[in-house]
């Protein structure tokens, strides 16, 4: 039996939180997290199974705040439940407090960052299928999926982002997928598109597939009849459309304009906790156990930025046997895509998310071994990240893998993985010039610099097969994000098997006697660096090339050395603009020192369709302009 008394004294003890600690914060959203307060006390206390004592518990339901804005309700929530203390609550945005201002996994009961709204609905799809793929993955029958809750404002339902989210839960079939619309009316600046239209959105969610539940937000009852009423078995994911008030229950707030994100003053604060009635500060709410579907199969460990890891079972050193031959034409897209397979035969928590271009990317080897474990989403690459990270966020190890150029759609996405301590690994083919004919469009040529800008990242840019298939297992096992950009013309195989390599490692694959200069390259350029130095080298002229595989963090003691040796003149060459890519990088090594001198090539060009040899030429980072551009140095 429901006591609804109780409930209520819950929701007025988590209004009173949220109230308190904005007021002493002096900032934060309390009307956003008002709106939703009856909607999550009814799912936290009423249907919600989770172990308090164990976060990572496999068996648990996830809560995922797309609205990540409305955090004084999640930490409110939390405080109810006994976890924070009032004191705790009140180091809300303080520095250093672990209840920071928009939901991180600093919280140990968040799993990712949000606050960049239009993205939990998509981590919420990678969860879901993680954690089905997790029954059907164990011994025994799941008595049911543990579900993923995702709480979402009206106002985020604008993104694309949450339509491509809500069209692929669809097509998979996410019955344990629940989404939650708290539709306050009220944006940040403004009424919502569609208000208080609730049968608006009713149509077009179902239309796209999904079972909706339309319910007043503010109905405790109502909300339990909603929650207990969700399928245990369907084949179609859930969507409660809940109509709030935004600032509800105080008056003076209550669907009010000019109070979003607006801390009370200390007046308004006491007015305010007037308004709420008598507070039982000594109620609490619980949490339901988890039903045992599995045995946790995750560990967690201390990363290094003190935050929490997944750790796999991936068997760390298990090397793959090198097949390829030196001299032998390979693509580097394929060498991963071979890679990949490979790697899934040793680790059943790989999977691969491609979007529509498994084909050309190569993933499609791994679909054709492991299709359980291969995930089509098709063209939507900023949902394909959001998923990727909640399937990273439940154990998985993600490859997702897509043309380099259409990795920068879903730059946010990516922005925002970072703050979540991922584990993802990034894959972007066809990049630069070199692609040829297809034209500027599918020219990944700021991939670099994207990857580079962002934290903790490491980015990788093999010229071989040899070096892909290395740099994919360390990729694989290593915690963390990383990005390894492929290419679509085939390239010689140059190392031979025994070749080692290493995040921040570099390769000397040229250097005569007196070299003059060095050249640092990688992927397609060295190719073209290693024929200009051949060349040169005809001419009694002997540079060192050095490939630079490892972007971020790059080899700089190795780089600082080989400009000391070869009279302190550097030249980059790649196939992407000079900003933010491989020059830059090699620019901050020598940021100190002035008497090393520089010279970038790069695409300084507008690109345009052509055989891959033509634009090479045309940007001046092929062979020949590498010649031309060592003997214009050299004079």
């Amino acid at each position: 039996m429901v006591d609804i008394k109780k409930l209520e004294s819950l929701a007025k003890l988590v209004r009173y939180y949220i109230l308190r600690m904005t007021t002493k914060a002096g900032s934060g959203h309390a009307t956003s997290a008002l709106s939703a307060t009856d909607i999550m006390v009814a799912l936290f206390f009423e249907k919600l199974r989770f172990d308090i004592k164990n976060p990572q518990n496999p068996n648990n339901d996830r809560v995922i705040f797309s609205k990540g804005h409305a955090s004084p309700l999640l930490y409110a929530l939390w405080g109810a439940a006994g976890v924070l203390s009032e004191k705790e609550l009140d180091a809300y945005r303080k520095f250093k407090s672990p209840l920071e201002g928009h939901p991180t996994p600093n919280f140990k009961y968040v799993d990712v960052a949000t606050g960049s709204l239009g993205q939990g609905l998509s981590i919420g799809v990678g969860m879901a299928l993680a954690l089905r793929q997790e029954c059907q993955m164990s011994n025994v029958k799941c008595q049911m999926w543990p579900k993923v809750y995702v709480l979402m404002g009206d106002s985020e339902t604008a993104e694309g982002s949450v339509w491509e989210a809500i069209e692929l839960a669809s097509y998979y079939k996410l019955d344990n997928l629940v989404g939650i619309i708290d539709v306050n009316r009220l944006g940040q600046s403004g009424p919502t598109m569609f208000e208080w239209d609730i049968d608006k959105y009713k149509r077009r969610i179902e239309s796209f597939g999904w079972q909706t539940h339309l319910v007043d937000g503010h109905d405790l009852k109502a909300l339990i009849k909603t929650f207990d009423s969700l399928p245990t078995k369907s084949d179609k994911p859930q969507m409660i459309i809940a109509k709030t008030i935004k600032g509800k229950g105080v008056p003076f707030l209550e669907d009010r304009e000019g109070w979003h994100g607006k801390a009370l003053s200390d007046e308004d604060f006491k007015k305010a906790v007037k308004a709420l009635g008598k507070i039982d500060k000594a109620v609490r709410g619980k949490i339901a156990r988890p039903i045992s579907n599995f045995p946790a199969r995750l560990r967690i460990v201390e990363g290094k930025s003190g935050r929490q890891f997944p750790i796999s079972n991936f068997r760390k050193g298990q090397r793959s046997k090198i097949n390829y031959k030196q001299g032998e034409l390979i693509a580097t897209r394929k060498a991963f895509g071979e890679t990949l397979v490979r790697l899934g035969r040793i680790n059943p928590d790989i999977v691969s998310l491609d979007a529509e271009v498994k084909n050309s990317t190569f993933s499609e080897l791994f679909k054709d071994e492991f299709p359980d474990r291969f995930f089509e989403m098709f063209i939507a690459e900023q949902n394909m990240v959001g998923a990727a990270l909640g399937f990273s966020k439940r154990g998985k190890i993600p490859f997702v893998s897509t043309f380099s150029a259409f990795l920068t759609r879903a730059f946010d996405q990516i922005r925002m993985v970072s703050y979540s301590s991922a584990n993802i690994k990034f894959i972007g083919s066809h990049a630069g010039v070199s692609i040829g004919e297809d034209g500027p469009s599918q020219m990944g040529l700021e991939d670099l610099a994207m990857f580079r800008a962002i934290y903790g990242s490491t980015v990788f840019y093999p010229a071989d097969a040899v070096a892909t298939q290395a740099l994919v297992e360390i990729a694989a096992e290593n915690e963390g994000i990383f990005y390894i950009r492929t290419n679509r013309p085939a390239t010689p195989v140059i190392y031979g098997p025994g070749e080692k390599f290493k995040i921040g490692g570099s390769k000397v694959v040229r250097s005569g006697k007196d070299a003059k200069l060095t050249i640092v390259a990688c992927g397609v350029t060295l190719i073209e660096a290693i024929k200009a130095a051949d060349e040169l080298a005809k001419q009694d002229i002997n540079v060192r090339v050095i490939d630079a595989y490892s972007i971020k963090p790059i080899d700089q003691k190795g780089l600082q050395k080989a400009a000391s040796e070869t009279n302190n003149i550097v030249i980059t060459v790649e196939d992407h603009y000079p900003e933010g890519g491989l020059g830059d990088a090699v620019l901050n090594v020598f940021a100190k020192e002035d008497k090393v001198k520089i010279y970038k090539l790069a695409v300084y060009k507008m690109p345009m369709s052509g055989k891959p040899e033509e634009l090479l030429d045309y940007e001046e980072i092929s062979h020949r302009a590498i010649v031309n551009k060592v003997l214009e140095i050299l004079g």
